[in-house]
């Protein structure tokens, strides 16, 4: 069983499950609400699934998480609580939780590594949805104690790639960045705004390293530590809006509003667990995967 199938990074993972010919089945929105402790009870006990992968998640960049800080923690602690309680129950042989990297403390050393998570508070814009991830983690940790359920949790850089949220009001980064300069390259604007003074750092997983490292797991890993999933390269916000211009043709000036968040200083991930413990590395360049995902933009939002 697949949740959040539908999603951004979900949509990589089942394109990929399709194309090894595995079995599965989707959980969507529509059909379930998560968040429902019944609804996710009658879910498993119809559907009766032997192994999920859980990716349904509430998410958005640093605005929506400053509009929705409250949304965010719920939705998401239900979520992951309910699945996990509802495949204990039904005797599920594995659950893959899917974390963020929004739950490290907002000064931990670069780069992040997994043993850094608990040692301090998460950056105040998206705290709650970061905190809600971390106790997913707790409780994958205490079922697999109590009761030896068989949960790993992932915690993924930003992503990004095809089927990406480009709605302004919530989407992440680098979505944000080519709608943006997409539509002012067209219109022959001289300038766009971004957020911050573009000192910050992130570092970007194309959506199809993602869902290939996230099926690896999956499938070979079951230990009880979590795991970054990433690339190991960090980029400042400005270079990011260069390379975005760059691909997008817009060769205006980038404008920072310096009364808007940068949100967490740097951000970098130590990738070392994921390649040893079950062989994955990224092998899409950020250069690569803005200019697939500017292409997919171009050919695929509505007004086209």
């Amino acid at each position: 069983m697949i949740t959040g199938g539908t999603g951004f990074v979900g949509s990589h993972v089942v394109d990929q499950l399709t194309a090894g010919g595995k079995d599965f089945f989707l959980a969507t929105h529509e059909a379930t609400d998560l968040t429902d402790q019944t609804a996710v009870a009658r879910l498993f006990r119809e559907r009766q699934p032997t192994e999920v992968i859980h990716l349904a998640a509430e998410v958005g960049g640093i605005g929506a998480n400053q509009a929705n800080p409250g949304r965010y923690w719920y939705s998401n602690l239900m979520m992951g609580l309910n699945v996990i309680e509802q495949g204990r129950v039904h005797g599920v042989s594995k659950i893959t939780t899917v974390g963020s990297i929004c739950a490290y403390p907002v000064d931990a050393p670069i780069p992040f590594r997994e043993d850094d998570l608990w040692n301090g508070y998460p950056e105040e814009t998206n705290a709650p949805y970061g905190i809600a991830k971390r106790a997913i983690l707790v409780g994958a940790d205490a079922y697999r104690r109590q009761y030896g359920t068989n949960i790993i949790h992932l915690m993924p850089v930003n992503m990004y790639g095809p089927h990406d949220n480009f709605d302004l009001e919530t989407s992440h980064v680098v979505p944000a960045m080519i709608r943006k300069m997409v539509t002012a390259a067209e219109r022959g604007d001289t300038e766009v705004t971004l957020w911050g003074d573009g000192s910050a750092t992130r570092e970007f997983l194309y959506a199809e390293d993602a869902a290939r490292g996230i099926l690896l797991a999956a499938g070979g890993y079951n230990g009880s530590d979590p795991v970054n999933l990433g690339t190991g390269d960090e980029v400042s916000i400005r270079d990011l809006a260069g390379l975005i211009a760059s691909a997008t043709g817009f060769d205006g000036e980038v404008v920072w509003d310096t009364s808007r968040p940068n949100g967490q200083p740097r951000r970098q991930l130590d990738v070392t667990r994921a390649r040893e413990r079950f062989g994955f590395t990224a092998t899409t360049s950020l250069d690569d995967g803005v200019r697939q995902t500017v292409d997919w933009y171009l050919s695929e939002r509505p007004d086209h």
